[in-house]
């Protein structure tokens, strides 16, 4: 998932749907219309406006994931993929946090892992792993 429409873009910034239009119809915010006739707008654009602390605390509520044990959650979108061979290193902003994630290059390619895909950063112990949404 790397385009978001305006309500969920809203979500994951915490702000109104009317906040985010009125940033696109200032060029805060590159919207586009897609096929389907929604607006949407890339998980990449995004991104310079994640930083905001009020962001993180709306973007666990907006995107329900999986149940799962690890119970320190931080949804946020990736912003960096970087692999070689055999290793992955996935970096995630949820709101003002940055989360780092090292993994093998096969999950991280089995997750499709890209810059501006929504993500999950979930942390039990001292291991950290990355989910994606659930489909359906």
């Amino acid at each position: 998932m790397n385009e978001f429409t305006v309500k969920e873009a809203a979500a994951l910034l915490g702000v109104s749907d009317d906040t985010v239009r009125r940033w696109g119809d200032a060029g805060k915010l590159r919207i586009r219309k897609a096929d389907s006739g929604r607006q949407v707008i890339a998980g990449r654009d995004l991104l310079p406006l994640l930083r905001e602390p009020e962001a993180a605390s709306a973007l666990a509520a907006a995107f329900p994931l999986a149940k799962a044990s690890a119970r320190n959650r931080l949804t946020g979108i990736v912003t960096e993929v970087v692999k070689d061979g055999v290793m992955a290193q996935v970096a995630i902003q949820a709101g003002p946090f940055r989360v780092v994630s090292l993994m093998s290059r096969e999950a991280a390619d089995d997750l499709g892992l890209e810059p501006g895909m929504l993500a999950v950063a979930s942390a039990k112990a001292t291991v950290v792993s990355v989910e994606t949404p659930a489909e359906g």
